[in-house]
């Protein structure tokens, strides 16, 4: 749930550019994200155990 301004989400008090500068850190976050967890399993030996997550 998103904040509230009186009766509005802060969401609506965005602006277009603002709007697209956090759609695009969310998806560079995912990107990064997913190549972390493609490199975690790309050398993983086929019915070992994989490593417990480090420090997360």
């Amino acid at each position: 749930m998103t904040n509230r301004i009186g009766n509005k989400d802060v969401a609506q008090q965005r602006s277009k550019s603002e709007k697209a500068r956090i759609k695009a850190q969310n998806i560079a976050a995912e990107a990064v994200k997913k190549a972390e967890a493609r490199a975690r399993y790309r050398n993983a030996v086929k019915g070992q155990p994989g490593l417990p997550a480090a420090g997360s």
